[in-house]
């Protein structure tokens, strides 16, 4: 008699006993420590930048807010929750980078848009930001990357303007922002920033 094959688990354990699964997030297992701890503890650039400690997601995240908001003050605590909250699924699936991403192509995007859109409705986000947001975003991500690219991960002007364009301008504050910082700062800094923000949602 052949057994029936029991299917590939699919979800992730997290910290606070909540059960993520991959392939149907649910926003009742979302909890923003899960996401703080998870992003406080993965490094973008695979680990290639300078410093003591790695850069962290969770400090890329406060950085795209920061430069989000800067750009557009109009954005509002929502679009400033948004901002903070776009690379959220990487506390669960990583920060995958992009050379990498192209290579196994839609798949990845997939899960990683099923969990952002179960992350931005436990938060009392649609689950699909606007058009002009998602755009506004999409602009500070760059200019985060370009920033990062040049201050910790090596690449020279010429080379990050070829690869992420010349942001439109820099705010104040990008050096501290810029700092690498342990884990649990960076943990704590993006908890903080994300009660700041909720209280004036």
């Amino acid at each position: 008699m052949s057994r029936t094959a029991k299917p590939p688990r699919a979800w992730q354990r997290m910290l606070s006993g909540r059960r993520l699964d991959l392939l149907d997030p649910s926003p009742l297992d979302v909890e923003i420590e899960d996401i703080a701890h998870g992003l406080a503890r993965v490094a973008r650039w695979n680990g290639q930048t300078t410093g003591p400690h790695i850069f962290s997601v969770a400090q890329h995240s406060l950085l795209v807010e920061h430069i989000a908001s800067a750009a557009d003050i109009g954005i509002g605590a929502r679009g400033a929750l948004f901002a903070l909250l776009h690379d959220a699924p990487e506390y669960v699936v990583g920060d995958m980078i992009s050379p990498f991403k192209a290579v196994i192509g839609d798949s990845y995007k997939d899960v990683e848009h099923r969990i952002l859109a179960a992350i931005l409705l436990r938060f009392g986000l649609p689950a699909k930001p606007a058009a002009g947001l998602a755009k506004l975003v999409k602009k500070a991500d760059r200019a985060a990357a370009f920033f990062e690219a040049t201050a910790l991960a090596g690449f020279d002007l010429s080379e990050a303007r070829t690869i992420f364009g010349q942001p439109e301008f820099r705010p104040r504050g990008l050096e501290t922002l810029l700092a690498p910082i342990s884990s649990a700062d960076a943990e704590q800094r993006f908890l903080d920033r994300f009660r700041a923000i909720e209280g004036e949602c």
